[in-house]
């Protein structure tokens, strides 16, 4: 028989008694998809307060971030269980209840993370639109002394998408040659950070001259406004006929074509999001002429293991902390159907840069 920890059994029945003393309302507030379809399927809606799993650890949310991937979600792109839906992926809060489980508090994978009740998490896992929400331990990323809610909920998605990428999907490496399309949105301005920060030559593809500066000042060193440029021409002059080693496009259809004229023999090409539509069906046949390399990751899909995730998670706050990314805010939004509706629509508008938040609490 198991030997509990005395620490550890305190934890326990300290956790049990504030979720007995009806500390915690009965319904919460969430923002629900309610079917699939545009802006006006988003609800605010009373659900009830989540019931945490053993291995789960409660969380009050404070800040929500607003992604592309949302809008997946909405209009059907990627399916949802069942409507109502409650919505987003990205959120940053107090941490209320660590997990109930012995052995999950006995796992050295757990203990790595040092969890403390009242510490500030952030997660990457949908729902998150929601006052309080409940995830298994493994899929909550502590974060450091010193870092806001704010910002905490402003940076982990796209960071992580970005660490993951050029980790994993393409590594690009000091002195190559990379094309990033749509460089000043909030992926955008956190990859030509980091990959400035890594001797990585970038060429930013934006729509106006406002995103070419927000994107050259940071980090990219070479910014083609391509609604005034010959994007495939200017490339090529940039890498003297040669073409880029990589591509990371979050654009879509749109784009698709373009991108096998811009890459070199033996290239990859990182292709992520739909913002445009989603690439259609093509043969590999396509990749032949060039020996090319194409990869569809999705960030979460390399971060299954516990192991995987506090890799990433020390990585992502040390790239914070060193001082080599930067949040990149650029409006906040209510928390309120009308405020989820204006910042996914006004996202999806390519006007944006930059980040878009959710205040939940107030």
């Amino acid at each position: 028989m198991r030997i509990l920890n005395p620490s550890i059994f305190q934890r326990i029945l300290r956790t049990r008694a504030m979720s007995s003393t009806g500390q915690y309302p009965s319904t919460i507030k969430a923002i629900q998809y309610t079917a699939v379809g545009g802006p006006e399927v988003i609800k605010l809606n009373d659900i009830e307060f989540p019931s945490a799993a053993p291995n789960e650890m409660l969380i009050r949310v404070e800040w929500a971030g607003v992604n592309f991937i949302d809008t997946y979600y909405r209009s059907g792109v990627y399916p949802v269980k069942s409507h109502p839906a409650v919505a987003g992926e990205e959120m940053a809060g107090i941490l209320l209840e660590l997990p109930s489980d012995p052995a999950v508090l006995e796992d050295p994978e757990f203990k790595a993370r040092n969890f403390q009740v009242g510490q500030t998490v952030a997660c990457i896992t949908g729902p998150a639109f929601a006052e309080y929400i409940a995830k298994p331990w493994h899929k909550v990323l502590p974060v450091p002394a010193g870092i806001d809610t704010r910002t905490a909920a402003a940076v982990p998605l796209q960071a992580l998408t970005v660490l993951t990428f050029i980790e994993e999907a393409y590594k690009a490496e000091p002195g190559d040659y990379v094309l990033l399309h749509a460089a000043a949105g909030g992926f955008g301005l956190n990859m030509c950070q980091i990959l400035k920060a890594r001797g990585v030559h970038v060429i930013g593809s934006v729509s106006t001259d406002e995103k070419a500066a927000l994107a050259k000042a940071n980090g990219a060193e070479f910014v083609i406004v391509y609604t005034k440029e010959d994007l495939i021409k200017r490339v090529g002059e940039i890498t003297q006929g040669q073409g880029v080693h990589g591509i990371y496009d979050g654009v879509g259809k749109a784009t698709w074509e373009g991108n096998f004229e811009m890459i070199r023999r033996k290239g990859t090409i990182v292709t992520f999001g739909n913002a445009s539509g989603v690439v259609s069906a093509f043969s590999p046949m396509k990749l032949k002429d060039k020996n090319l390399k194409v990869a569809r990751p999705v960030v979460n899909n390399y971060l299954i293991t516990p192991a995987e995730n506090l890799h990433y998670n020390t990585l992502l706050w040390d790239t914070v902390k060193s001082g080599v990314l930067k949040a990149n805010i650029y409006k906040e939004f209510p928390f309120t159907p009308e405020g989820v509706a204006t910042a996914q629509t006004e996202q999806t508008s390519g006007k944006t840069t930059g980040k878009l938040i959710l205040k939940v609490a107030n």
